[in-house]
């Protein structure tokens, strides 16, 4: 069944049944691997994107419940020659170690800098709840966060 939906700022059609969770449909419909698959539960993060607003976690989620909404995924976070500070701010901070995870966390990340460009620690924890990171840079990773949360905020 062909299902049309916005990613990353642009309509895309999708051939999928309607139970398809986004996950594939975004790697393998449409070639964006950014969002890893984790768990396939939802309980890892490791496949967050961010739908209207919030990071939810797309290998839980049926491609036919998105249609109509925005999506966004770590695709359209930045590019190489125009990082989002976020990234800048995982590079800086060496927030990533393996990378597996770090997709998803961006993602949340970015979903509570939208809404909250001065997050406490203890408001960043809660908006990373979802994200599991097996590497032990918890510390460094919210150093990011609140590294890219000033940059946003335009302080040095």
């Amino acid at each position: 069944m062909a299902l049309t939906i916005h990613v990353n700022g642009k309509p895309r059609e999708v051939q999928a049944d309607a139970e398809t969770p986004l996950l594939y449909a975004l790697r393998n419909d449409l070639g964006l691997i950014g969002s890893r698959y984790g768990c396939g539960l939802g309980q890892c993060g490791a496949c967050t994107v961010i739908i209207d607003g919030k990071p939810v976690q797309s290998c839980d989620v049926p491609v036919s419940a998105v249609v109509g909404k925005q999506i966004t995924t770590v695709e359209a976070l930045g590019t190489d020659a125009a990082m989002h500070p976020l990234q800048q701010a995982f590079i800086a901070e060496q927030a990533a170690q393996c990378g597996y995870c770090s997709s998803g966390i961006l993602m949340s990340a970015k979903a509570l800098l939208d809404v909250n460009n001065n997050p406490s620690d203890a408001e960043i924890r809660k908006a990373l709840q979802g994200n599991l990171c097996r590497c032990g840079t918890h510390s460094r990773i919210l150093r990011a966060i609140k590294r890219a949360a000033k940059e946003l905020r335009g302080e040095q």
